[in-house]
């Protein structure tokens, strides 16, 4: 039973009263199985975030020629869209607690910061939840270089990176209107998505990769399209393999690319190295990256096997809690803990949300999806464990036990249920010893044993 409550912090959200702990098998079956939480709980979806933006703009073109309806349906639409990341922080909150399988819940939300978009105006901001769902988390348990071309092909990613604005300079298009290459997300995708920050590729790599990526663009109403006028002609060679002929260029020689470099040993190590940073450690055990690395190379990258490896290994189950919670995981840890269910965050009020969740994270340093960079979050402790973000953890907690806290009537049998494996005595003589109840409870929510997993 130890080892299951290690693995329901390390690969969950934590244990709370309606939680039940699980095994590292029944962990990985869960995470296969049909994904009804999402349906339950949907975000809003890129498409619709995107048809608001076009109703919006033509509402303003409207106004601006003199339509005075228009200005109401401008102001209209654009609460609509500033209300889209609402919803969705709210869903996302929603899933973890009714989660059958919070393993998902944490490799949905990894993979998404590895495959970082965050939104830089108002319609990106309300369509990047709907990115996570469509190109990310169906992918979690699949293959990899599927979740990859997924990601290459979602609009949201090609206008995050500038794709959809990189046009072969050789190309019909490119001749004509005197437009080249955006370099951004061919570098990423190597330097980031794949390789590593240290792979062995060279600016003439990058160069190739951008002229063969051009292509992969977005229609007028934000659908991702394939178009071959735009493309750089001729063949292109990546890593010393060279994709595409003569002919005009095909969908089909990008992913081909793209499946090389979900095979690519460099990924291989980058990625199983990465997982077992997130997971288990900061400087995780050599052993442990190369059990991860092994079985991505045996399974062509089989990311439910992959994550077995992980879950089942010895070395992350041991109980070292190395790890910080983001603010993200700590919010969730503690409303389970706490004892809410989905249904309670899904009845509040859109007002609610923004400030109870969305202004408290920004103070802690992780505001939802808008990560600051497309490198995604920090897993460097220092930059959650701040004075300003240590404060801010400390606020809410003892807002969400005056809030939510009402009926725990014993906090040393709420210890005991919440940090089972806990070492030492001086946080039960703390909790023991603190003059309220509501004191014990923040005294445990607060704790740097609840902070870590």
């Amino acid at each position: 039973m130890t080892t299951e409550y290690v693995l329901g912090v390390r690969f969950g959200y934590g244990h709370g009263p309606h939680t039940v702990p699980q095994s590292a098998d029944t962990m990985i079956r869960s995470a296969r199985a049909p994904d009804a939480i999402a349906t339950r709980y949907p975000v809003v979806p890129f498409r619709e975030a995107m048809k608001l933006e076009r109703m919006r703009h033509a509402a303003q073109l409207a106004a601006n020629k003199g339509d005075e309806t228009a200005m109401a349906r401008v102001s209209d639409l654009r609460k609509q869209l500033r209300a889209a990341p609402i919803k969705s922080m709210r869903a996302a909150f929603a899933r973890i607690l009714d989660a059958k399988s919070p393993l998902r819940e944490r490799l949905t939300w990894f993979w998404a910061d590895h495959f970082t978009v965050a939104g830089r105006n108002i319609a990106q901001r309300a369509g990047s939840a709907g990115y996570v769902d469509e190109a990310i988390r169906p992918h979690v348990t699949g293959r990899f270089a599927d979740m990859l071309k997924a990601v290459s092909q979602h609009p949201a990613m090609l206008a995050y990176l500038d794709q959809h604005v990189s046009i072969g300079p050789d190309s019909a298009v490119g001749q004509r209107r005197n437009r080249g290459l955006n370099e951004n997300y061919a570098r990423e995708l190597l330097e980031l998505h794949t390789l590593g920050v240290d792979g062995a590729y060279t600016q003439q790599d990058v160069r190739a990769a951008a002229e063969l990526l051009t292509g992969l663009t977005l229609t007028k109403s934000r659908d991702f399209a394939f178009r071959s006028a735009i493309a750089q002609p001729g063949p292109e060679t990546v890593l010393g393999t060279t994709y595409g002929t003569d002919a005009a260029a095909q969908l089909s020689d990008i992913e081909g690319f793209l499946d090389d470099l979900a095979r690519d040993p460099q990924t291989i190590d980058h990625l199983a190295t990465k997982l077992a940073v997130h997971f288990v450690s900061d400087d995780p055990p050599a052993e442990l990256t190369r059990d991860i690395a092994a079985t991505w190379r045996d399974t062509d990258g089989d990311l439910a096997a992959v994550t077995s490896t992980l879950v089942n290994h010895k070395l992350a189950q041991r109980h070292q809690p190395d790890k910080v919670k983001t603010p993200i995981t700590f919010m969730a840890s503690v409303m389970l803990a706490l004892g809410l269910r989905g249904a309670d965050i899904a009845a509040l009020r859109l007002r609610d949300v923004s400030r109870r969740f969305g202004a408290p994270l920004q103070t802690m340093g992780q505001p939802f999806l808008g990560a600051p960079g497309p490198d995604g979050w920090s897993e460097d402790p220092a930059d959650w464990i701040t004075p300003q973000g240590l404060a801010a953890r400390i606020g809410w907690a003892t807002w969400a036990v005056k809030t939510w806290g009402q009926d725990i009537a014993d906090p040393r049998a709420f210890l005991a249920r919440t940090l089972p494996t806990a070492d030492g005595g001086a946080l039960r003589f703390a909790v023991g010893g603190a003059e309220t109840r509501a004191d014990a409870l923040t005294l445990v929510l607060a704790s740097p044993e609840f902070n870590r997993s």
